[in-house]
């Protein structure tokens, strides 16, 4: 079959000598990682379930690319203001060559806001150097020599604020951005800071390294209750100051003069009159105050995921919390796991002999993609099947007819069928009273993060009591229904397989003859024999982020409602006519943006987010990929997410982060960095509208700085790395 596509934005991806076998987001330095992340984030939960972090090919060099100008020797507007220089104001400490200033919770606070207000550097400036060019990491200088790009020394337009509690002790009382001194600081005869850089390997993501080298470029704030433990690391910080600058003098780099400040309050100070800075309280609470990385992927995971009704009284969702009142809303309560094991029997006794009024059972089942092919066998097969008939039983309350009666809807206790495949009961009318022990019974089929382990069940299920061809069930349990769900390619084959059974043995195909259920199991579209088992992942009901498979099978996204594709660095690969049926004008490409750390997209920002609002205003849906379908496309994704919902950064991130299922998003270094920079603009475009970022002061200044967000991000992703 002949294929065409619009013109590839550069040439098919080849990898960088020695690189093909790298994956740019766990080649991380882990013996740093683990010095740097050595405090437990506070109250953090365990990672989602399912999630797995991707490989993102970085592409190959590009032979046209040009040096990048280096920075103005002295722009005032590059560089970065701060309240604490100079720092006259404060009382000043000295040791030899060495000073400490004091300072108070008033001036922390102060300084804390005054920050957050102010302008970031253009990425330009302080990229490759924020990637980490360890002199003797050789692969990491080859690989942006081959790109031509400058070996930056350290930027000198930076002035951040490191905040350090004393005691490293994370989980209590701590303050906004508050890192632990042995995440960038290097104790011993002398006092260094860490050399962070990784010395082997490469990476664009190299988030875990940001909090120690933002430390270098900042002035640094100790506080803790222990005077003289505070006193002593702030003059070990000073000195480690000292020794950088020198070191970077001999380089010939002149680097701006950071101070060390000390503030020994006591922490209630921050508490009762600073309560916006205080991340952690002194019994160790999350106080919300401070967005929260963990806690919010959780609250926005929840939102996507909350259970709802697929069929009458099952319901699809995460596992609720013990003895919560989410949990006592249902009478029978089926977890899909891992250690899920096939036990219909359980269910037929349920519905045979009924349950004691108000007594809840819990059961469970496999996990979606736990029963492989071609090894599954006749009895997983009838298991399955018998599942689904006692849940429907138990949904609606009935016994199944006896095997020497012929059956008919009626035999199955129902009168009617709506078109989501609810029904209503024979004799069932306001106020009636059946049998207690036979009562329907509301049934929450759950996993979790509330959608990949329980898609199989979920989607055989739905099958089943809808009377539904399993490629119907695929698309209606997302586009009807409105769940989000992931399937593996085995549970495509399972369910493909077990589809002629699930439909004669439905309830709602009991007078239809085989002749007609083998042409709805038979007439499959054309997009389902692609599916991989997942779809592009609904960020927004108009906007999909997915990968170039997702891009090859237009079909599909005509069934999803999408009709427009934003191809960012990637383009997809069609049959003869598939382009003019689509029309060219639904189709927008942005080129020569390459996953390397290097090349810029915020200029393409508005473009991207224009097209997408075309859609939204035609009343369609666009789908954002690249090639993997986290990193560029995310990235475009985030972006909007923060200009139509108003949203800072973190809470943007972690929104489109819930929502790509069974993957991690990773936008490398320089598009968060140039997220951030989105979010700067926005906020001085948005400078009136008190509702960015949920929060009355949030729209004239960032909820967290970079080190902050850079760091979070690598405590997130670090259960997953391998």
């Amino acid at each position: 079959m002949a294929t065409i596509a619009l013109t590839r934005p550069m040439p098919p991806h080849r990898a960088s000598s020695g690189m093909s076998s790298l994956n740019p987001s766990i080649n991380i330095d882990i013996d740093v990682l683990n010095n740097q992340t050595a405090q437990p984030h506070p109250q953090s939960a365990g990672p989602v379930p399912n999630k797995h972090i991707p490989v993102c090919p970085p592409g190959p060099p590009v032979a046209s690319a040009t040096p990048s100008p280096s920075p103005p020797p002295d722009e005032p507007s590059d560089h970065q203001q701060s309240l604490l220089f100079p720092p006259d104001q404060y009382p000043r400490s000295e040791d030899g060559e060495l000073s400490i200033y004091t300072i108070d919770p008033t001036g922390v606070a102060a300084a804390v806001d005054y920050i957050a207000r102010q302008p970031l550097p253009d990425p330009s400036l302080v990229f490759p150097w924020f990637h980490g060019l360890h002199p003797g990491n050789h692969m990491q200088q080859a690989f942006f020599s081959q790109r031509r790009r400058v070996m930056r020394k350290t930027p000198c337009c930076l002035r951040g604020l490191t905040i350090v509690k004393a005691d490293g002790q994370l989980q209590v009382a701590r303050l906004k951005g508050a890192i632990a001194p042995d995440e960038f600081l290097q104790l011993g005869t002398t006092s260094e800071f860490l050399d962070a850089d990784p010395k082997e390997g490469f990476s664009v993501r190299n988030f875990q390294i940001q909090a120690a080298k933002t430390a270098m470029t900042s002035d640094i704030i100790v506080y803790g209750d222990d005077n003289a433990a505070v006193q002593k690391l702030a003059w070990n910080i000073a000195a480690a100051q000292q020794n950088w600058r020198d070191r970077q003098d001999l380089e010939g780099t002149a680097l701006p003069i950071y101070n060390t400040f000390v503030c020994t309050s006591d922490f209630s100070v921050f508490e009762e009159s600073y309560p916006h800075i205080v991340s952690a309280d002194s019994e160790g609470r999350i106080t919300g105050n401070v967005v929260d990385f963990f806690h919010q992927e959780r609250t926005e995971m929840y939102a996507m995921t909350v259970a709802s009704e697929i069929s009458h009284n099952v319901w699809l969702g995460p596992t609720p919390e013990p003895n919560s009142e989410d949990e006592d809303a249902y009478d029978i309560l089926i977890e899909c796991s891992d250690l899920g094991h096939l036990n219909p029997r359980a269910l037929r006794a349920l519905a045979e002999t009924g349950t004691p009024a108000g007594l809840k059972t819990y059961l469970d089942f496999p996990s979606s993609g736990t029963i492989l092919p071609p090894t599954w066998s006749q009895t997983e097969a009838d298991a399955i099947l018998e599942s689904c008939k006692w849940i429907y039983h138990l949904a609606h309350g009935t016994a199944p007819p006896s095997p020497s009666t012929s059956t008919s809807p009626m035999d199955f206790g129902i009168s009617s069928v709506d078109d989501d495949g609810d029904v209503a009961m024979v004799g069932e009318t306001e106020g009636s009273q059946a049998d207690a022990d036979h009562q329907p019974k509301k049934i929450l089929i759950h996993c979790a993060d509330g959608y990949t382990e329980s898609t199989m069940l979920g989607l055989a299920y739905f099958s089943y009591s809808t009377g539904s061809p399993i490629h119907d069930a695929w698309l209606n349990l997302h586009t009807t229904k409105k769940r989000n769900f992931f399937a593996y390619p085995t549970d495509v084959a399972l369910l493909t397989s077990l589809s002629p059974r699930l439909l004669c043995e439905s309830p709602l195909c009991v007078e239809k003859d085989l002749d007609s259920v083998t042409a709805m199991v038979q007439n499959q579209p054309r997009w389902f024999s692609s599916l991989d088992g997942s779809f592009p992942s609904r960020v927004l009901d108009y906007m999909y982020l997915g990968n170039l498979n997702h891009a090859n099978n237009p079909d599909l996204l005509r069934a999803l409602g999408i009709t427009q594709i934003l191809s960012v660095g990637e383009m997809a690969m069609w049959r003869d006519g598939d382009l003019e049926a689509w029309g060219e004008e639904n189709v927008c490409v942005v080129q020569g943006v390459q996953d390397n750390g290097i090349d810029p997209l915020t200029d393409e920002f508005e473009r991207c987010l224009e097209f997408i609002q075309q859609g939204r205003k035609k009343g369609t849906a666009t789908l954002v990929h690249c090639r993997v379908g986290v990193s560029r496309s995310a990235t475009i994704c985030i972006a909007e997410v923060m200009r139509s919902m108003k949203l800072s950064l973190p809470r943007a991130y972690c929104f489109v982060r819930a929502r790509r299922l069974n993957v991690i998003i990773q936008p490398h270094l320089r598009f968060a960095y140039e997220l951030l920079k989105w979010e700067e603009m926005l906020r001085q475009n948005q400078a009136t509208d008190t509702s960015f970022g949920r929060g009355s002061n949030a729209c004239v200044k960032r909820e967290l700085e970079w080190g902050e967000i850079a760091r979070e991000v690598a405590l997130m992703n670090q259960p997953y790395v391998r």
